[in-house]
C-alpha cells in the first residue's frame, strides 16, 4: 500500500508541473485525461481465509482526437486502462461471492494480477442539420448517460440532475477503471428549453474487463423528452422516458428462482421501462429549497416469467442563507426498488436496473436499486471555491426477504450476467453506511479526491459473513486533464 501511495503522489507532482492546454495538430484538437487511484478494501469477512482485505492500483488514460468538418463533428478516443496488484483469492464460494471490486477485475481478466489494454472508447461522427446545432445525428461508438440530455440553466438543478438523476438506468459506469460505451446512433432535437432524444445502441464490453473492444448481445432503445422550465425564484426540470431493452445472450439469469429452474430458462430478457423525473428549486430569503421525484415501472418478459416491477426516489434539500463561509447543503430522501415476492410463480417482481452507473447512488458499491430500500441523509460543505466535502448516511433494507441481496451494474461481457444475487433466508436489514469524500480542485487541470466508507452490517451481513459483518472501502484519486 505504501508503494501505491508513493506512486500516486509522484504522478500528482509530475502532472502538476506539466504544461496544460489542448494540443492542436492541424485541424485536429487533442486532449487527454489521466485518472490514477489507489484503492483499499476491507470487505465483509467470510470464513475460510479468503482475501477480503487488500489494496491495488486502478488507472485510466484517455486520449481524444476531435475535428470539425463543415456540419460534421468527428471524434476518436483511445482508452488505456491498467490495473496493478489485483487480489488473487478475493472470490469466495456462494453466497459470499466476490469480496469487493478487486475480485471482479481479477476474474474478468483471466485471473491476472496486472492487466491492461488499449481500445477505442469513442469513434463517431455527429452531423448538425442546421447552423444552430439544435438537431443532430450521432453515429458510431459514443458515451451516453440517461437523464443528461438537457442541462438546466439553474446551477443547483444542474448539480442535482448530474448527481441524483443521471445514469440511474443507463450509464457509462465511469467510476470503474474501464467504463462502458455504446455502439449505435443518437438523434437529438433541441429547441430552447426543450429536448427530444432517441438512442438505439448495444453496450460494449468493459467495466471490469480491460478489453473494451467487443460487443454484448444486448440492445436497447431509449426515448426521452426533457424540459427546463420555471423562472425567477422557482426553477424546474422535468423528463419523461421509455426504454426497450433486450438481452439475447441466453446465459444464466440472476434471480431468486431455484438454480435448476434458472438453468432451463434460456429465453431472452425483453423488458420495457416507463418513467420520468421532476426537479424543483425554490429560492427564498432564508435559503434555497429543492425537491426531487423519480419513478419508473417495468413490463415485458424476464425469460419465461412476466416482468412486473417498479422503483421510485423522493428527495428534498435545503441550502441555508446563513453560514456562507462553508455553504452547507442538507439533503435527504428515500429510494425504493421492488423485490420478487414469490420465486415460484409466473411473475418476476424485482426491479431491473438495466445498465446503470451504480456508484453515484451507492458510494460504497455493495448495493443497488434492486429489491432495496434506502433511507439516506447527506451534508455537503463547500468551504472554498476549490474544495467540496460530502458526508452521507444510508439505512439499507431489502424490500422483500424472499428475494436476493443484489449488487452490480449490468452486463459487461458476453458470458457474465452482470448482477450478483445473494440468498438471505428471510432477513431484511442489510446495513448502515457512513461515508465521507473530499474533493480538491488544485487548478483547472488537476483534481484530488479522497473517499472513505464504513458499512455496519446488520442481520443480512451477519447471516452471510459470520466471521466479520462490517466492511470498509476507501481510495485516493488524482485526475489530470490536458
Amino acid at each position: 500500500m505504501k508503494k501505491l501511495l508513493l506512486g500516486l503522489i509522484a504522478i500528482i507532482q509530475v502532472s502538476a508541473q506539466t504544461p496544460a492546454g489542448a494540443v492542436v495538430l492541424g485541424d485536429v484538437t487533442v486532449t487527454a485525461t489521466l485518472r490514477a487511484r489507489a484503492y483499499v478494501w476491507d470487505w465483509f469477512e467470510p470464513a475460510g481465509g479468503y482475501q477480503n482485505r487488500y489494496a491495488y492500483s486502478g488507472n485510466l488514460l484517455r486520449l481524444n482526437f476531435s475535428e470539425k468538418r463543415g456540419a460534421t463533428d468527428l471524434n476518436a478516443e483511445i482508452a488505456v486502462p491498467f490495473l496493478l496488484g489485483l487480489p488473487e483469492t478475493a472470490a469466495a464460494p456462494a453466497p459470499q461471492g466476490a469480496l469487493g471490486l478487486g475480485a471482479n477485475y481479477y476474474t474478468a481478466n483471466a485471473n491476472r494480477r496486472n492487466t491492461g489494454m488499449a481500445f477505442a472508447k469513442q469513434l463517431y461522427a455527429r452531423y448538425h442539420f442546421d447552423k444552430t446545432g439544435s438537431e443532430t445525428l450521432q453515429v458510431g461508438r459514443f458515451e451516453f448517460n440517461d437523464g443528461s440530455e438537457l442541462t438546466p440553466k439553474n446551477s443547483s438543478l444542474a448539480t442535482l440532475k448530474r448527481d441524483r438523476v443521471s445514469q440511474r438506468l443507463i450509464g457509462t459506469f465511469g467510476f470503474s477503471d474501464v467504463g462502458r460505451s455504446f455502439d449505435g446512433f443518437r438523434f437529438s432535437l433541441a429547441h430552447g428549453s426543450n429536448d427530444f432524444t432517441l438512442v438505439t445502441a448495444t453496450p460494449t464490453r468493459g467495466v471490469f474487463q480491460t478489453d473494451g473492444w467487443g460487443w454484448n448481445r444486448i440492445a436497447f432503445a431509449y426515448a426521452a423528452y426533457s424540459k427546463d422550465w420555471g423562472h425567477g425564484r422557482h426553477s424546474a426540470d422535468t423528463r419523461i422516458f421509455a426504454i426497450d431493452y433486450g438481452d439475447f445472450r441466453g446465459i444464466l439469469k440472476t434471480d431468486s428462482r431455484p438454480l435448476a429452474t434458472r438453468k432451463v430458462d434460456t429465453a431472452n430478457i425483453h423488458v420495457q421501462t416507463w418513467g420520468g423525473h421532476t426537479l424543483h428549486v425554490v429560492a427564498t430569503k432564508s435559503g434555497t429549497f429543492d425537491a426531487l421525484g423519480w419513478a419508473a415501472f417495468q413490463t415485458g418478459h424476464w425469460g419465461s416469467q412476466t416482468q412486473r416491477s417498479y422503483a421510485f426516489d423522493l428527495e428534498g434539500g435545503f441550502q441555508p442563507a446563513i453560514l456562507q463561509k462553508i455553504k452547507p447543503w442538507l439533503r435527504g430522501g428515500f429510494t425504493f426498488g421492488s423485490g420478487d415476492e414469490n420465486p415460484n410463480d409466473s411473475d418476476h417482481g424485482t426491479f431491473f436496473q438495466i445498465l446503470p452507473t451504480p456508484r453515484p447512488y451507492a458510494r460504497f458499491p455493495f448495493f443497488n436499486m434492486m429489491n432495496s430500500e434506502d433511507a439516506f441523509g447527506a451534508l455537503i460543505l463547500r468551504p472554498h471555491a476549490k474544495a467540496t466535502v460530502s458526508s452521507e448516511f444510508h439505512s439499507l433494507r431489502l424490500t422483500n426477504p424472499g428475494d436476493l441481496w443484489y449488487s452490480g451494474g449490468g452486463a459487461y461481457q458476453p458470458w457474465t450476467f452482470g448482477y450478483t444475487g445473494r440468498a438471505v433466508s428471510g432477513q431484511r436489514a442489510l446495513g448502515n453506511l457512513y461515508d465521507t469524500s473530499i474533493e480538491y480542485r488544485v487548478n483547472r487541470h488537476a483534481t484530488l479526491t479522497a473517499y472513505l466508507g464504513y458499512a455496519q452490517g446488520l442481520s443480512v451481513m451477519k447471516q452471510i459473513y459470520a466471521t466479520g459483518k462490517d466492511g470498509r472501502f476507501g481510495y485516493l484519486e488524482m485526475l489530470f486533464r490536458l
